[in-house]
């Protein structure tokens, strides 16, 4: 049964926007009291966040797909919909965030680091906060925005300052054990450390984290046996330590030809060429164990190795090996820079960026992207005139119209906005109506216009009289 992942695929989606709300105010008395329609709420975020507590990604190798809460819709009486509640997805410390391509965009390192994975879609307009001087009755309002769908990569890298690196069953569980507090699983069969084991050690006043990564063996940096599932969690160690089988019972093998076919891997591997290293000769307890530490020290001093002889079942040479590695953290520690303080950059926009492009296609069709327009062509209801002319109107306000005939459309060729795989497609006709015509001025209602003075009703009247002589003198019968 799994018990650890360290790398899963995320499928997340972000709350929608509740839709505006479309309301006359009515009360006795008082039938058409204006608009009141309230504002959609705001959708949730899916956001992921470091906890400390958290140590491996199986909570989502079970259930990829999380989704948060939708906003709610506006009401009448100027009542704005609730907004939705973010999913908050807590995740171990050290993990990367990368696209479905390897891109990465987000490193998780530290207590609290948060990261927004996929942003809530925003409420849309009611028809109250769509009123103007020149709109008073608007008859519609905004679609809220759907919320983003994201496929991310999670990849745990574990934080450590040291990790021991060795062949499977050289003894790194077995140290780990006696360093520290951990209690990893041991066995004196290949492959027993099956997830890295972290494990705390003090030593003097440093306080430093202990790695036991899974055995590697010949071939691991291409994918043989577990090393490359694990070979990542070295990455963000500062040092690394070979921890060598001296009382090995194969014969091909011993602990220099060890050495030099773990170095091959981290080497095949890449980017761990400048963490310093350190040689643990382990078991020297048992027979002859002792007898060929002696004889490999020599060669790896030479080679520029300092070099432990030590026994994790007898208890030798650990105060001076775990000062030793304290004393090499502390080095790793004091020659990072320090990390400055948070700037904050501020870049405005052109003042020639429209926030907008037209680009003709090949087969003629000319596409506009970008954010507004995009954003507003989701948020318009088509089934409703009047919308579909204030999207128009925005449209037009923007500077599409303009930009359509300098990229040399003309009447009756198809224009998309958007995306492909998400666009509106239309005829464009220059300075279009889009069934404001039937509508008179956009948005406007004569019900709440200011009334008439009487002699300017009594002057209207005989007009309309007179109007109706003259078309029964036209049109009355011989």
């Amino acid at each position: 049964m799994t018990t650890f992942v360290d790398r899963v695929e995320l499928h997340v989606a972000a709350g929608n926007g509740g839709h505006g709300c479309a309301s006359v105010h009515r009360e006795k008395f008082k039938p058409l009291g204006g608009p009141d329609g309230g504002n959609g709420g705001r959708g949730g975020d899916v956001i992921l966040v470091v906890d400390q507590d958290v140590t491996t990604l199986l909570d989502y190798h079970h259930s990829p797909h999380r989704k948060a809460t939708n906003g709610k819709p506006g009401e009448g009486g100027n009542r704005s919909g609730k907004d939705g509640q973010d999913l908050v997805l807590p995740v171990p410390d050290g993990t990367v965030v990368l696209d479905k391509a390897g891109n990465v965009l987000a490193d998780l390192v530290g207590q609290g680091t948060t990261y927004v994975a996929a942003q809530g879609g925003r409420g849309g307009l009611g028809n109250a906060a769509l009123a103007s001087a020149r709109r008073k009755a608007p008859g519609f309002a905004l679609l809220g925005v759907p919320g983003d769908l994201q496929d991310v990569v999670l990849e745990l890298k574990t934080v450590a300052d040291i990790a021991l690196v060795g062949y499977p069953s050289a003894g790194k569980s077995s140290l780990i054990s006696v360093l520290s507090a951990a209690k990893p699983k041991i066995a004196d069969y290949p492959f027993t450390t099956l997830v890295p084991n972290l494990g705390v050690v003090t030593a003097g006043s440093t306080v430093y984290t202990i790695a036991d990564v899974p055995g590697l063996i010949p071939g691991a940096s291409q994918g043989k046996g577990l090393g490359l599932e694990f070979l990542r969690h070295v990455e963000r160690c500062s040092v690394l330590v070979h921890v060598l089988d001296t009382a090995t019972l194969e014969s091909d093998r011993d602990p220099v030809s060890d050495l030099d076919i773990i170095e091959e891997e981290l080497k095949q591997y890449g980017g761990l060429d400048d963490r310093p290293r350190l040689v643990v000769l382990n078991k020297i307890d048992v027979p002859d164990g002792q007898d060929l530490a002696d004889l490999v020290r020599p060669d790896l001093e030479a080679r520029g190795y300092r070099v432990f002889e030590v026994s994790a079942v007898a208890h030798r040479g650990l105060k001076e090996l775990s000062f030793a590695l304290a004393e090499m953290v502390a080095a790793a520690r004091a020659a990072k820079p320090k990390q400055e303080a948070t700037r904050i950059v501020i870049r405005p926009k052109a003042v020639d960026d429209s926030g907008f492009t037209v680009v003709q296609e090949e087969d003629g069709l000319f596409r506009v992207r970008g954010e507004k327009p995009e954003r507003w062509v989701r948020q318009t209801d088509f089934n409703i005139d009047e919308a579909v002319g204030y999207l128009a109107d925005r449209l037009n306000r923007l500077g599409v119209e303009d930009a359509l005939m300098k990229a040399g459309a003309v009447k009756g060729d198809g224009v998309a906005i958007g995306p492909e795989d998400n666009a509106v497609v239309f005829d464009w006709e220059p300075t279009m109506m889009s069934g404001a015509e039937m509508l008179g001025r956009r948005g406007e209602d004569h019900r709440f216009e200011a009334p008439r003075p009487a002699a300017q009703r009594r002057r209207d009247k005989q007009a309309e009289r007179d109007d109706a002589e003259q078309e029964y003198d036209d049109f009355k019968p011989f």
